[in-house]
């Protein structure tokens, strides 16, 4: 089968996920002993999540506010605020431990920062982990690899992250271009960037980034978005960051953006000239923002799909 590295959209990301299975880096896992050459966690009773964030529910651009609220009541969810989790995925494989997005730190929201109390609670040592994985630059996502005093968090850790997002949040129009109540985005991972740029490793669709792990073009969430898409002994694991952010919504209704998206454009495109890399693939799901563990199947439900945590 053929990776050519193109745009790998919404719908044909969830359709990818057809029959998948639990995932990676989950508590199940942790008490179970597997062969070294299984996608599996080997931390001791882990809870790898920076904490929740707080979000009012905001107008979703192409959606009528009726639909939305309809398909949130039928669901059982608040139509006014979000609480959504952040789910953090950790990767051992040889001599690599690898952390995909590392949460905001302790200067974003009082309900974020929480990871590297987790880290401990899990005997995991900050100065371990070898490789830091980014999907893009968002604050819940980037700002905790720097701690108060501005000094990186994972000391003795290469940094990855797309040329494209990189080069978005880097440019000398980025603040301006930025409206205002985001500006502080631009501002901190500006900052963040200066901290990790002598041990970047800057990638693209279609690259390689670690042995087995394949980074994915989903691009809509920020121009530069990746997934990672892990390959293992007879399975896959897809850590989605935030290509799919709510359990309800962005399954019954992906062609929603979200109204977090800077780049709706990007995932407009057509995305079933993908769709065959991933269907029957069985590739597991790990969403930053889907419900904790963030893990779980897709299924097929009527004309669009549902979620199924497991």
């Amino acid at each position: 089968m053929q990776h050519n590295g193109r745009h790998f959209g919404r719908r044909a990301f969830l359709q990818a996920g057809l029959g998948v299975a639990a995932a990676l880096a989950l508590p199940e896992f942790v008490r179970s002993s597997h062969s070294a050459d299984r996608l599996r966690s080997v931390m001791r009773n882990p809870d790898f999540t920076d904490g929740t964030l707080t979000l009012p529910w905001l107008p979703l651009p192409g959606c009528r506010k009726a639909e939305l609220d309809e398909l949130l009541a039928a669901n059982g969810m608040a139509a006014d605020m979000l609480t959504p989790d952040c789910n953090v995925t950790i990767l051992r494989r040889g001599d690599k431990l690898v952390i995909f997005d590392v949460g905001a730190g302790s200067n974003f929201l009082s309900t974020t920062g929480k990871l590297l109390e987790n880290l401990a609670a899990a005997d995991i040592d900050p100065a371990d982990v070898t490789d830091v994985v980014l999907t893009h630059a968002h604050p819940d996502h980037l700002w905790g690899v720097t701690d108060d005093f501005d000094e990186l968090v994972f000391s003795n850790a290469s940094y990855h992250i797309g040329q494209v997002e990189w080069d978005f949040w880097s440019s000398s129009d980025a603040l301006s271009a930025m409206p205002e109540d985001r500006q502080t985005f631009v501002v901190g991972a500006q900052n963040r960037f200066e901290a990790i740029g002598d041990r970047i490793a800057f990638m693209k669709p279609g690259d390689e980034v670690l042995p087995g792990v394949e980074a994915v073009d989903t691009a809509g969430h920020t121009p530069g978005h990746l997934s990672f898409l892990i390959h293992g002994a007879g399975e896959k694991v897809l850590v989605a960051g935030d290509a799919i952010s709510n359990a309800v919504v962005s399954f019954a209704r992906p062609d929603w953006p979200t109204a977090s998206d800077q780049d709706p454009p990007a995932w407009r495109q057509d995305p079933f000239h993908t769709v065959d890399r991933l269907v029957g693939e069985e590739a597991r799901l790990i969403g930053y923002h889907l419900p904790h563990p963030g893990a779980g199947r897709v299924e097929r439900k009527d004309s669009a799909y549902r979620f199924v945590p497991v």
